[in-house]
């Protein structure tokens, strides 16, 4: 009798492969097979991805060798179904892949649906390919010195057009938002952040709705045209639609609803993680960050151990620590905050700032490579904590 139990997870991002790799060291006794799916061999910084847009090189990071020596088997595949009652998934509408539990770790994507015109005339930070197609296109426009609209003002819009004006002093570059850049901050670091937008030279069109993307415009509620030769999407998210598809319980979003200890209420073997979930904990709902994700996985590893031993996990806990921005490779703003994300008393700025977006910001690899020897360093529950880097204590105000 085949007693393997099956561990199937979906998605190969940031979340997906720290499951993957943290389940493979704490299993290594137990008789566990752990499949790993993604549509794509390469893993995906999306942290970076406005990097790429802006015309800079990261390094091309293969899925298989992150794995190499884990066990963890890979399958470079679309998911194109999921059979809760039959416990399998289909790939690519012809390989069958059994599970006895899943981690669902699809993550999300930009939504150009919500805007007329968004989806055929703006550019997504959704895919390396498409970043890289965006930063030729970038070039040419750079050249001719001509415009390039930034819609959305949250932290990835505001990355990336502070990225693409440092690199391409010669562009003009507007950023579009109904919301003021950087209003989750404190008043201090917000007022850094304008200042650092000003020496950029990107113009503002903030409390303004977008209503269409024009091959080379974009309109306003007002009707006011911001004349635009590249469109940059960064506002909007999306989740794949499998859970809703599969009668699993999604929130309106489409993000699987969870217990207290990340599993599905409606399907108790399938566990979500990441932008895929819908966590909410005692102080509000969990916002989808790289900065909660990882959190997820690290504790799903360790709850499905638990549970394979017998012993019921203890409930998740997290707490948010800070908003890091970066403006351009050497400038930046970090918001230290409460544990439920609002601005706290201390922030960082300039180069110290930058440096410190980068230590977060730098490839997982590391992390990767030191879950095969002992549990990810995350923070799973709230609370402060003190860290100090480079001679500096965070969380003492430091002005440039």
């Amino acid at each position: 009798m085949n007693t393997e139990h099956r561990i199937v997870i979906l998605g190969a991002g940031y979340t997906g492969l720290l499951t993957a790799m943290t389940l493979a060291r704490r299993t290594r006794a137990l008789n566990m097979r752990i499949t790993l799916v993604n549509p794509s061999a390469r893993f995906t910084e999306r942290l970076r991805m406005h990097q790429i847009a802006a015309g800079q090189e990261l390094p091309d990071h293969r899925i298989t060798d992150i794995l190499a020596g884990t066990g963890v088997e890979f399958v470079q595949g679309w998911v194109t179904s999921i059979d809760p009652t039959a416990h399998q998934v289909m790939v690519d509408d012809t390989m069958t892949l059994p599970y006895d539990e899943l981690v669902y770790a699809l993550g999300s994507s930009t939504d150009t649906g919500i805007v007329p015109g968004a989806a055929d005339h703006a550019w997504t930070l959704n895919d390396p390919k498409t970043a890289h197609r965006f930063a030729e296109r970038l070039n040419v426009v750079a050249a001719q010195g001509g415009t390039v609209a930034v819609c959305g003002a949250g932290l990835t819009g505001i990355e990336a057009a502070a990225e693409i004006a440092a690199d391409h002093p010669g562009l003009r570059v507007t950023l579009i938002s109904n919301a003021e850049p950087g209003a989750m901050m404190g008043d201090k670091a917000r007022a850094y952040l304008h200042r650092a937008l000003d020496r950029l030279g990107v113009t503002r069109e903030i409390g303004h709705a977008v209503t269409k993307v024009l091959p080379e415009a974009v309109e306003l509620a007002d009707g006011t045209l911001i004349p635009a030769d590249l469109t940059l999407w960064t506002t909007g998210v999306r989740v794949s639609p499998l859970a809703a598809q599969a009668g699993i319980d999604t929130d309106a979003r489409g993000r699987i609803v969870v217990d207290e200890t990340l599993r599905s209420v409606s399907h108790p073997n399938i566990h979500a993680v990441g932008d895929a979930a819908s966590i909410r904990l005692p102080w509000g709902q969990i916002h989808g960050t790289c900065q909660s994700g990882m959190p997820t996985a690290a504790y799903t590893a360790a709850a499905i151990v638990r549970q394979l031993r017998g012993k019921q996990p203890k409930p998740f806990r997290f707490g948010y620590f800070h908003q890091p921005v970066s403006l351009g490779r050497n400038d930046g703003v970090i918001q230290f905050t409460r544990s439920d994300d609002t601005p706290g008393r201390f922030y960082l700025t300039g180069r110290l700032a930058a440096a410190y977006k980068e230590s977060v910001s730098a490839s997982p690899l590391p992390m990767f490579r030191l879950s095969r020897r002992m549990n990810p360093p995350v923070k799973l529950r709230a609370g402060r904590q003190a860290i100090t880097q480079d001679r500096v204590v965070l969380g003492k105000p430091v002005h440039h």
